[in-house]
């Protein structure tokens, strides 16, 4: 799914800008979907370097909706419902998990909206946060935070003409760093930087 991922957006960044209608300025849309959050395989190593962190994916319902400041050029803000991720520790397994929101502001290009296939690209700025931290197995008792995140966002995808509005298939690059901390205690950073990807139903109002 990563490699999915990956292509496609290759496949937006490369398409070229066929002459097509511009979408207005003073339009919005609304995309309905769900994506999966999927971190990146080496969630780095807490504790001097000495536990080797994994973070499972999660699979949540999102709404995105996108105001365009000018023909073709939008800014969308991202949100969804909470994304639940287990935390796994090489040679200790399953010690506990987390709940995190990732509101992401981006700034979007659609090179041919009103074409049947219409790809579009877009950067902008990811927050997330964490919450309901719990631990289990060799951590159970213990308290469990996650810091806080800014970083980098990413975005690229395809619209594609169903029905009175477009199916989108889209991939983020999220730029996620958290300070780990036990019982008050900085363990380390995990080293998230997921793909996000999915799809969704969008319509314009």
């Amino acid at each position: 799914m990563r490699a999915y991922a990956l292509s496609l957006i290759a496949c937006a960044c490369l398409a070229p800008a066929l002459p097509a209608a511009a979408q207005s300025a003073g339009d919005w849309t609304i995309a309905l979907g769900a994506h999966q959050v999927d971190p990146k395989s080496d969630n780095g190593r807490l504790a001097d370097g000495t536990l080797p962190l994994s973070i499972g994916g999660s699979l949540r319902p999102t709404i995105a909706v996108e105001y365009f400041l000018r023909d073709r050029v939008g800014i969308e803000l991202l949100a969804a419902t909470p994304f639940r991720h287990d935390l796994d520790i090489a040679g200790l397994g399953r010690i506990g998990s987390t709940r995190h929101l990732p509101p992401t502001l981006s700034l979007q290009y659609h090179f041919t909206p009103e074409a049947r296939v219409a790809p579009f690209v877009g950067a902008g700025l990811n927050y997330t946060t964490f919450f309901e931290e719990d631990t289990r197995g060799a951590l159970a008792g213990s308290k469990l935070a996650l810091g806080d995140s800014w970083g980098l966002a990413l975005h690229a995808g395809i619209d594609i003409r169903a029905g009175r509005g477009k199916l989108r298939l889209d991939a983020r690059w999220m730029d996620i760093e958290s300070d780990v901390r036990l019982d008050g205690v900085k363990l380390g950073t995990a080293r998230i930087d997921p793909l996000v990807y999915g799809a969704a139903y969008v319509r314009g109002f």
